[in-house]
């Protein structure tokens, strides 16, 4: 019989080693647990770290001028917002190019920081008239003192609620959040009537205008790409035909695209013009697109998959391009009101319409700061988790965008160019799934009772209702929960101002 203490000897450092390797195990887990807890915090830390650099480079700027403290305070405000609208409004850029796997997240963070950076110094809007006095006309206001205070908490409820719903994983129109902002203050400080209601109406109508628009245009451009290319029996032939054809037209409207929201602050044009500026970028592009279409359809197998390849260039381009056109337009969203202030304080010789161009600077760095920091998870929401998307469908939703932007400015339609993409990706989406249920309904129902064919209808549902519910109710209560937020700021800021 073998003794058991001399057993336990023998096997007393084997006992030891595997303890170690339990205690050393736990020790690693622990140590993965905080890394994994502290990756957000990073992102808020630099996020914190960008915002004290925008209030000392203000506070370098302004130096002792009379209204110093607020140009300083607004400035820290702005890159709040700036960051939070990188976080949340690039991802309807990136995200259809990331879904269907044309670009990786960090080619897309790279792509879209370089282009909204460059689209909003190059092209930055002349914003005050719009955000300042488009709105609630600072006429309206007691004394320059309430104007300040109502552009302060614009830019803090804005930011506040772009930061909120983002965290919820809701795409949000910026624009419409700083003109809650906008109109809350201005409601306290001035009044309703103070209130371009008109206008306000006109931007409602765009919670529909806008979605329905893309979502029509993208279902109907992926069932002529069906037509032309993907249900053709030979499929690489056919792309070699109109392939082409679908780059030069995504060429002509992204041109008068860029024409519309960016250009124009260059130089003057008018939609005819920036039709027509697009149209000769489209016939450069088709013919050049045929040679490249022809070499890359070389050895390409009779499936869908391989359609990608023909797809991935223009779909990079149309990201950058809209990521370019993007930061010209939405960085008056985050330096509209500091602009407004530097102005009416007529620090470092602002006056007029001209914009200093620290102040530009703050806002085309915070969205591209932004995008990098928190962006990820908003692209990968917009570009995977409503719907699947492959070249084809995100193509569909990219050229949407661009026509939609066309369509609304001929007809003097106010339009949200987040609604539109978002709305695209919708309208994609449940044009699957009707084509699903056709197919379905000439084989199921036929072989199985109504009930089950019903059940399994529902099943293969192919955008998510979920997000489709949280999204929509996030675009509804923008305009009300930032004007409700801006109002209370108002309040808030001007017992602090005495």
């Amino acid at each position: 019989m073998t003794d058991r203490s001399s057993l336990n000897q023998a096997e007393g450092p084997t006992h030891e080693w595997a303890a170690l390797d339990r205690d050393l195990n736990r020790i690693s887990r622990v140590e993965d647990a905080a890394f994994y807890v502290a990756r957000p915090m990073v992102g808020i830390g630099l996020a914190v770290v960008f915002v004290a650099l925008a209030a000392l480079w203000a506070a370098i700027i302004v130096g002792g001028a009379p209204g110093g403290v607020m140009i300083i305070v607004a400035s820290v405000f702005a890159a709040y917002l700036a960051l939070n609208i990188g976080a949340n409004d690039v991802a309807n850029n990136m995200g259809p190019a990331v879904g269907a796997n044309a670009l990786s997240m960090t080619g897309a963070l790279v792509i879209a920081a370089v282009c909204e950076t460059a689209g909003a110094l190059i092209a930055g809007a002349d914003v005050v008239g719009t955000i300042a006095s488009g709105i609630v006309a600072p006429t309206s206001f007691a004394n320059s003192d309430a104007f300040i205070a109502a552009m302060l908490a614009a830019l803090l409820s804005s930011a506040i609620w772009i930061n909120l719903a983002t965290w919820l994983g809701a795409p949000v129109s910026t624009t419409h959040a700083i003109v809650g902002g906008v109109v809350g203050a201005g409601i306290v400080a001035a009044g309703f009537g103070a209130v371009d209601w008109v206008g306000i109406g006109r931007i409602a109508a765009s919670w529909v205008i806008s979605p329905v628009m893309g979502g029509v245009l993208a279902a109907a451009a992926l069932a002529l790409v069906h037509r032309l290319i993907i249900d053709r029996p030979d499929k690489i032939a056919a792309a070699r035909v109109w392939v082409p054809v679908l780059i030069g037209v995504m060429a002509w409207a992204f041109g008068a695209y860029l024409a519309v929201k960016g250009l124009k602050q260059l130089f003057e044009v008018s939609l005819g013009g920036a039709v027509l500026i697009g149209l000769g970028i489209g016939i450069v592009s088709y013919f050049a697109a045929r040679p490249y279409i022809a070499r890359k359809s070389i050895g390409l197998e009779n499936r869908n998959k391989s359609l990608k390849v023909l797809f991935q260039l223009p779909l990079v381009v149309s990201a950058a391009l809209m990521s370019f056109a993007h930061g010209a337009n939405d960085v008056s969203n985050a330096i509209g009101p500091l602009a407004a202030i530097v102005q009416t304080l007529a620090v470092d010789g602002a006056t007029g319409g001209a914009i200093p161009l620290w102040v530009m600077v703050i806002g085309a760095l915070g969205i591209s700061i932004g995008l990098l920091l928190f962006g990820p998870k908003l692209i990968a929401m917009v570009g995977d988790q409503i719907t699947k998307l492959n070249a084809m469908r995100a193509y569909c939703v990219a050229l949407s965008a661009a026509v939609t932007v066309i369509a609304a400015s001929w007809l003097g339609l106010p339009v949200s160019s987040t609604h539109i993409a978002i709305g695209g990706i919708f309208g994609v989406g449940f044009y699957r799934e009707w084509g699903e249920a056709r197919r379905m309904s000439r084989g199921l129902e036929t072989k199985a009772a109504p009930a089950i064919a019903n059940e399994e209808r529902r099943r293969r549902r192919l955008v998510r209702r979920s997000h489709f519910l949280t999204i929509v109710a996030a675009w509804i209560i923008t305009v009300p929960a930032t004007a409700l937020l801006s109002a209370l700021g108002f309040l808030a800021l001007r017992l602090l101002m005495g």
